[in-house]
């Protein structure tokens, strides 16, 4: 997953434009509008317990799922993706795969265990994901992807949702009709990531293309793509008129930020965090991965260091120790000292 942005756009907004209180996807309500993007490698139980700590998310969604994965009664890495909690609540599942029986199959598996919602990936760029046929790789395959909604559909009594790319390609754009299908075959909802797979996370999100949709398909769309800052959720709601906003990295570097959202929507301003809010922060991410006896907990810490370091005084000394660090106890040794000389050298 690409960390930072390229090459930002400053996107204003009229300055009563706010990201709704709530939507409804069927039957779930989803309060507020604001959605946590599926990521592989990111959106594990562990961080998404702590996004719902941190406030102001309104669902939650897992890591992308082999479909097959989940079949095989021996994939552990696929149970791990489907491990939830009961204060998760909403939440759902998101699925990928080409083979419209065994995407059916493990819809029902995913409602059967007790998942709000199924979702649909048709977004990831991967190219191992892409070379199977799934993710992206379906957007060029129109049919199949109408033969597996309508097979998933039939299968599931919960909310079906699809998360999808605008195209293969600017010159493959298929969001238009995508969106059609999915309407005519009883999907609740559908969120664009509006870029095309050539893409990847490079260039701007064309917001234009969410605002098509907007025009063309009356179930709720989800807007995904460049949101940095709860002006960015705002903007976005202003210039689509999305029903609500999915956030992917920038919740990965700022855990903060659906509750600035909400903070915003409510009075039109909201807090940044303090080098000691963001101290607790990680002791209290890392302390949750410690406490789940998460696999390879080190090493998870090392991947989100450099993202939750981003931005503090001299984070790359702190980088540094967590990487050079063996275990996870050196690596909260080495954050505790970090962090308390940095505090106690800003209060002298």
């Amino acid at each position: 997953m690409s960390k930072f942005f390229d090459n930002p756009l400053e996107r204003t907004a009229p300055p009563e434009a706010r990201v709704p209180a709530s939507f409804q996807i069927g039957r779930v309500t989803i309060a507020p509008a604001t959605v946590l993007a599926p990521m592989a490698g990111v959106t594990d139980t562990v961080f998404r317990r702590f996004i719902r700590e941190m406030g102001g998310c309104g669902l939650l969604m897992t890591e992308f799922t082999s479909a097959d994965g989940v079949l095989r009664a021996k994939d552990r890495k696929a149970k791990r993706y489907l491990h939830f909690y009961a204060d998760e609540h909403p939440i759902s599942a998101q699925l990928f795969g080409s083979n419209p029986e065994t995407l059916c199959e493990a819809a029902k598996m995913i409602e059967g265990l007790g998942f709000d919602l199924v979702d649909l990936n048709l977004g990831c760029p991967a190219k191992k994901v892409v070379k199977c046929n799934g993710g992206s790789g379906l957007l060029r395959d129109l049919p199949l992807i109408e033969r597996i909604f309508r097979s998933v559909r039939a299968a599931v009594t919960i909310p079906f949702t699809v998360k999808f790319r605008a195209g293969w390609s600017e010159k493959e754009l298929v969001y238009r009709d995508l969106a059609r299908v999915a309407e005519d075959c009883g999907l609740d909802a559908i969120a664009m990531h509006a870029r095309t797979r050539e893409q990847g996370y490079t260039g701007q999100a064309q917001w234009d293309w969410i605002a098509h949709l907007k025009q063309i398909v009356k179930i709720p769309v989800i807007g995904n793509g460049d949101i940095r800052t709860p002006e960015d959720a705002a903007a976005m709601v202003a210039h689509t008129g999305c029903d609500a906003v999915m956030i992917g990295r920038s919740a990965a570097s700022n855990p903060w930020i659906f509750r600035q959202i909400e903070q915003y929507t409510l009075a039109g301003r909201y807090d940044v965090a303090s080098e000691s809010d963001r101290y607790a922060m990680i002791r209290k991410y890392f302390g949750m991965l410690i406490e789940e006896g998460f696999p390879d907990s080190p090493g998870k810490m090392k991947q989100f260091a450099s993202w939750f370091t981003h931005g503090v005084h001299n984070g790359s000394h702190l980088r540094k120790a967590i990487y050079d660090a063996r275990d996870e106890h050196q690596i909260l040794s080495a954050v505790e000292e970090f962090f308390e000389k940095l505090l106690n050298d800003s209060a002298a």
